[in-house]
C-alpha cells in the first residue's frame, strides 16, 4: 500500500528520509568493509534505486530515500506513514543477506544492521521479511494484567533487586507456541527494536522518551518477576502484542530512538514503596482504547502540547509514578564513573576507557589508538569523538553516560569475538 502511494504521489508531496546500513560479521562485532549494498522498492527487484559500499567501519554513508508526508506519522492517519525498501548485501566470503521491508520515515535516519555469516557450501542467502509497524498493521491488543505482581507467594519473585540484564531471551510468538524460535537479544537492542516497531521516530522527543521508559519498565518487570520462567517457560519475554511487545527479528531501528535508549539505559518506572518496576501497559489510543493505560497517539499529542516525558507518564499512570534507576547493569566490565570524562580528567576510569577504546580499534581501525596513561588529553578526546561518530552518538568527544555504556557494550562484543576467533 505504501509503495503504491509512493508511485501515485508526485514530487509535490514527496519527502525524504535517510538510511544508513551497518554490516558486521554474524557475531555483530567485526565490521565488513567493501560490502555491496543494493536498495530497491520492496516488491520491485528490477527497479534498483541506489547502490553503495561500506567503509572500514562497515557502514554506508547516509542515503536519501523517498518517504511519505510527515503528517501521516505525527498524527493518526489511515495512510501508510513509511515507505518500504528491500536491501541486498553481498561481500566476498559471506552468505548474501536480504532484508525486505526496511521502513523509511521522513526527516529521520533509519539504521539497518546486517549481520553476515561466513559462506558455507550449499547455503544460498539469509532473508528477513519485516512485517507492518504495530501502529499501522493489524495486531492483537494487549491482554490486561495487574501492573504490580504479587510478592507474597513463595518463588513468585526471584531477584532481590532490580538488575538490567545483558540479554533477554525473546520467544518469537505467543507463550504456548512451542514451535516459535527463542532469540538471545542484548537488552538495549531489544528496547531499540521494540520502540522502533511500536512508535514513530518522527514523534516529539518527549513522547518518544515516555514510550521508551514504559517499554523498559515493562520489560524489567518481566525480568524482575521472572514471569515466564515461573510458568515453566525458558524465555524472558515474547514478541506477541497480546502478551508483551512487538519485537521483529532483523528490522531496522531509528537513530534518534537509539540515542534516547542509550541515554535512558538503566531507568524504569516506580511507585512509592513498590520495589518492582511497574508493568506499564499501553495501547494505540485510536483503534483500541485503554482508559487506565497510556495512549500512544495520546502521548504524541501531549508531546506536541509541550508536556515533558514524566508529565506524559503521570497524565496516564497517575502522579505517583516516577523514574528510577536500576541498582545493577549486567555485562559491563566497569560501572559508570558518575560524572562525564573530558579533557583534564584523569585516573583509573580514564585508563579503563583508553584500554577499551584500543581494544575496539583493532576491529574498527577508524578509531585511533591512544596511550593508556590515565590522562584524558586531546588524543583521547579525538578517539572518543571518532567512536561516537561511528556508533551514532553526538560526536563531542565527551564520555557521558550513553557513551560510557556504548563503549562498554562494543568492548565486550569485540573481546568475546576475540576469544572465539583469536
Amino acid at each position: 500500500m505504501g509503495i503504491q502511494w509512493m508511485h501515485a504521489a508526485q514530487v509535490d508531496r514527496e519527502e525524504k528520509g535517510r538510511l544508513q546500513v551497518h554490516v558486521t560479521t554474524a557475531a555483530g562485532a567485526k565490521p565488513i568493509a567493501g560490502a555491496r549494498v543494493v536498495i530497491y522498492y520492496t516488491g520491485e527487484p528490477e527497479n534498483e534505486i541506489l547502490e553503495a559500499a561500506t567503509d572500514e567501519s562497515g557502514q554506508t554513508e547516509e542515503l536519501e530515500l523517498d518517504a511519505p508526508p510527515m503528517e501521516y506519522s505525527v498524527n493518526f492517519s489511515e495512510q501508510q506513514p513509511y515507505s518500504e525498501y528491500t536491501i541486498e548485501v553481498t561481500a566476498p566470503g559471506f552468505e548474501p543477506v536480504e532484508v525486505a521491508g526496511t521502513e523509511i520515515l521522513p526527516e529521520v535516519t533509519a539504521v539497518q544492521d546486517i549481520r553476515m555469516r561466513p559462506q558455507e557450501p550449499g547455503e544460498a542467502f539469509q532473508r528477513y521479511v519485516i512485517g507492518p509497524h504495530t501502529l499501522f498493521g493489524d495486531y492483537p491488543p494487549k491482554i490486561a494484567e495487574a501492573e504490580i505482581k504479587p510478592t507474597g507467594q513463595s518463588g513468585e519473585i526471584v531477584l532481590s533487586r532490580v538488575v538490567v540484564p545483558e540479554y533477554v531471551i525473546v520467544h518469537d510468538g505467543v507463550p504456548t507456541d512451542s514451535s516459535a524460535t527463542n532469540y538471545w537479544v542484548r537488552y538495549k537492542d531489544y528496547i531499540k527494536n521494540v520502540a522502533s516497531s511500536e512508535i514513530y521516530a518522527t514523534w516529539t522527543d518527549a513522547a518518544i522518551r515516555a514510550n521508551v521508559l514504559a517499554i523498559m519498565s515493562f520489560t524489567l518487570n518481566r525480568v524482575y518477576t521472572e514471569w515466564y520462567r515461573n510458568k515453566g517457560y525458558e524465555f524472558t519475554i515474547t514478541s506477541s502484542t497480546a502478551f508483551d511487545h512487538k519485537w521483529i527479528n532483523g528490522r531496522n531501528i531509528f537513530g534518534n530512538i537509539s540515542r534516547i535508549v542509550d541515554e535512558l539505559y538503566g531507568n524504569y518506572l516506580s511507585r512509592p514503596n513498590v520495589k518492582q518496576p511497574i508493568l506499564t501497559q499501553y495501547c494505540d489510543g485510536e483503534r483500541v482504547s485503554c482508559p487506565n493505560w497510556m495512549s500512544q497517539w495520546g502521548s504524541q499529542s501531549l508531546g506536541e502540547q509541550g508536556y515533558s516525558a514524566v508529565e506524559i507518564l503521570r497524565y496516564y499512570y497517575g502522579d505517583s509514578i516516577y523514574i528510577n534507576s536500576a541498582e545493577e547493569i549486567s555485562g559491563v566490565p566497569y560501572s559508570w564513573p558518575g560524572e562525564d570524562l573530558t579533557v583534564g580528567s584523569s585516573g583509573q576510569k580514564v585508563m579503563q576507557l583508553q584500554e577499551q577504546l584500543n581494544a575496539i580499534s583493532r576491529n574498527y581501525p577508524a578509531i585511533p589508538r591512544i596511550a593508556e596513561d590515565g590522562l584524558f588529553g586531546p588524543a583521547t578526546k579525538a578517539a572518543v569523538a571518532t567512536f561516537q561518530s561511528v556508533f551514532g552518538l553526538p560526536a563531542n568527544g565527551v564520555v557521558d553516560y550513553p557513551t560510557w555504556y556504548r563503549i562498554s557494550e562494543i568492548y565486550v562484543a569485540v573481546s568475546r569475538i576475540g576469544e572465539l576467533y583469536p
